[in-house]
Parts: C-alpha cells; sequence; structure tokens
C-alpha cells in the first residue's frame, strides 16, 4: 500500500465548514453530493472572488504556486460537475 506525501497545512481565513448548496426543488437526500474541502473553497474565494493572480494568492495560503493550481482546479471541476449534474455541494475541512 503506496503512503501520499502528507498534505501541508494551508491557511484558510474563513470557516466554509457549515455550507451546503444544492440545487432548488429537489430533496437533499434525493442528491448526489460532491465534497469540496476547506482549502479548496479557500483558493476559489482567493482567485474567483477576490481576483489574485496565482503566485500571490499560493503565498496567502502558505502553499507553493503549482499546489494552488492544482487545488484551485480541483475545485473549479467539483463545482462545474455539481453545476451541471445537479449535485449537491458540501464544503467540510479535511
Amino acid at each position: 500500500m503506496s503512503i501520499g506525501r502528507k498534505i501541508k497545512d494551508r491557511k484558510v481565513d474563513a470557516d466554509h465548514s457549515k455550507v451546503c448548496f444544492k440545487p432548488c426543488g429537489i430533496r437533499g437526500i434525493d442528491l448526489e453530493k460532491i465534497v469540496i474541502y476547506e482549502d479548496e473553497m479557500e483558493a476559489i474565494r482567493l482567485a474567483d472572488y477576490e481576483g489574485l493572480y496565482q503566485q500571490e494568492a499560493s503565498q496567502k495560503m502558505g502553499i507553493s504556486r503549482t499546489t494552488f493550481s492544482r487545488v484551485v482546479e480541483s475545485a473549479r471541476l467539483k463545482i462545474a460537475d455539481a453545476l451541471l449534474n445537479q449535485k449537491a455541494i458540501n464544503i467540510k475541512s479535511r
């Protein structure tokens, strides 16, 4: 069994862990759920909401630019999947 590298602590300025989004008119119990982790949500906040460049956003999170790029890309893919395929989004800590 291969064990990957330990995830480096990432600075997250807001607690997003109690947030959930779902499509209108469909009961939550009937929906497939996608988990977005707090660090992914923070990357979305910094890049898309705050409009920071990846280098500046990665510095704020205390991670490398390449790691930030992977985190934000993962979050965007999950959000697109949820929006296009009517899935609920749960935000959780790792």
